[in-house]
């Protein structure tokens, strides 16, 4: 890293460029609506953070921002990381529509753009490098081939005897769309001769499972050269964590073996390795992820499915798509050949969706509001005589908790009606094979006579919700705007999973 004076005095040459009083910690100037437009404007490229001091996910990134702008320093880039208390300084928020922390912003020449890479130092440092410069490094030297790949934990290289080819153009093509990775492209007669490459050839290098992979398909699909570069950039085994959530989630594999294990009881030394074969069976068709089971941000993914402590070691299936199927297996006993048949039976269709279900509370019925389960979901809400209105809540969602003394009024309100009943069900502990919801709270009627189901989208008040009621299901379906922005922040919290 650059000497700690060296960085001082370059940041204090940079920050004199502006008028206004710049802070800077760590090397990310510090900034608010006094000086913020003036610092974007005066800067060429700049990556913004909006965070909030008590986020977890802000917290986490804060070392790995902070060490990218010292790799940005000692590369003498003219690209800057800034920050915002986006608790504070609300209007900057609003004005860029910081829905969720952190949220990052890249500037360039004053136009904002988001940001899509990932939140370690280097996947910051590359995204930037891609966005400012050249899709692919061009490699002259075997010294230079080695130090890029050497400094990088992932690289594309390129070999092409004539730069000017087609299929040269196309893997830049490529390189230019993937902001994930560094890419480098080889002409030099002395890197193919140190390669043994007579023509053309793209490898991956990597620092983890078999070092490298050579690219076998056609480049006369560009899709065919993207997707082995995201399936062969990550291992055999993903760790779950705050800096590979995205690309897990975020890729195109959507089908996933999820290993809940713990570190402590040793664990992931114990399973992984005799696992790795098996996920290398499968690459590119199911990726395989480890979740220490011990880290309490993680808590609320085993909530999710339904895993207590002592269940771990465990896994599980899970789909990803708007219904997120989960898929869970007989036996929690992680040997190879246990992994090797639950995996093939999934791939075969041989098991059935996993949902969950608390057992009925004995007394469900005796309030105003029923309790409703998986168990008793149907007998209830499908009863022809009643209209039956269901909110599905999360214990955890705040606008729940505020919609829940409103609720029991409306419950109040209706208890004596024989032709009506109010109910809530916790999608969170029970899930349904026909009924998905995608954010909390989510209130359905399911109307007398035929059961059918209409979604309130009105103001959640005693008196929207009686009307709703009264109606049918007539009143309440046009979406405040209010409504709406709560909607989008309850869905956030639920992708927090």
């Amino acid at each position: 890293m650059i000497p700690n004076f060296l960085l001082g005095i370059c940041i204090f040459l940079f920050i004199g460029h502006y008028s206004a009083s710049v802070e800077v910690e760590e090397g990310v100037l510090v900034l608010q609506s006094t000086n913020f437009d003036e610092v974007i404007s005066s800067s060429k490229n700049i990556l913004v953070e909006f965070y909030a001091p008590w986020c977890g996910h802000c917290k986490a990134l804060a070392p790995e921002y902070a060490k990218a702008a010292g790799k940005l320093a000692e590369m003498n880039s003219d690209i800057k990381l800034a920050k915002v208390d986006a608790t504070i300084e609300t209007s900057l928020a609003e004005k860029y529509g910081v829905r969720g922390y952190p949220t990052l912003k890249f500037f360039r020449n004053g136009n904002p753009i988001e940001y899509t890479g990932g939140r370690q130092a280097d996947d910051i440092v590359n995204w930037l490098v891609k966005k400012t410069g050249p899709p692919a490094k061009t490699l002259t030297t075997v010294d230079e081939l080695k130090s890029f790949i050497e400094e990088n934990p992932v690289a594309i290289i390129g070999y092409f005897k004539d730069a000017e080819s087609d299929n040269a153009k196309r893997f830049l093509d490529v390189a230019a769309a993937i902001d994930d990775h560094p890419f480098g492209i080889a002409s030099a007669p002395e890197i193919l001769s140190e390669n043994n490459i007579d023509d053309e050839k793209i490898v991956l290098y990597k620092k983890f499972d078999d070092g490298q992979s050579v690219f076998e398909g056609t480049l006369e699909d560009p899709n065919v050269l993207t997707k082995f570069i995201a399936t062969e950039s990550l291992p055999h085994i993903v760790e779950f964590n705050h800096e590979t959530a995205q690309k897990i989630f975020g890729g195109d594999i959507k089908l996933h073996l999820l290993l809940f294990l713990s570190k402590k009881d040793g664990h992931f030394d114990k399973y992984l390795e005799p696992i790795k074969p098996i996920a290398k069976e499968h690459r590119g068709e199911l990726l395989f992820v480890s979740i220490n089971a011990d880290e309490p941000d993680h808590q609320r993914i085993l909530e999710f499915f339904g895993i207590v402590d002592k269940e771990v070691p465990t896994m599980r299936v899970i789909r990803l798509e708007d219904d997120m199927s989960k898929f869970k297996p007989d036996t929690n006993d992680l040997g190879p050949e246990n992994v090797k048949n639950f995996v093939r039976d999934f791939l075969d269709g041989k098991l059935k969706e996993h949902l969950l279900a608390q057992p009925l509370p004995e007394d469900w019925d005796k309030e105003p509001v029923k309790v409703l389960v998986a168990t008793n979901f149907d007998s209830v809400v499908f009863d022809k005589e009643k209209d039956v209105l269901v909110e599905f809540y999360a214990p955890w969602c705040g606008h729940c908790k505020q919609l829940a003394p409103i609720y029991d009024k409306l419950g109040e309100a209706f208890k004596d009606r024989d032709d009506v009943l109010i109910a809530k069900f916790d999608a969170t502990a029970n899930e349904l094979e026909h009924t998905k919801v995608g954010s909390f709270p989510t209130l359905k009627l399911y109307k007398k006579g035929d059961n059918k189901v209409v979604d309130y989208n009105g103001e959640r008040t005693l008196e929207g919700l009686t009307k709703f009621i009264e109606t049918g299901g007539e009143y309440g379906q046009a979406v405040p705007e209010e409504a709406e922005d709560e909607e989008d922040e309850d869905r956030l919290k639920k992708d927090e999973l």
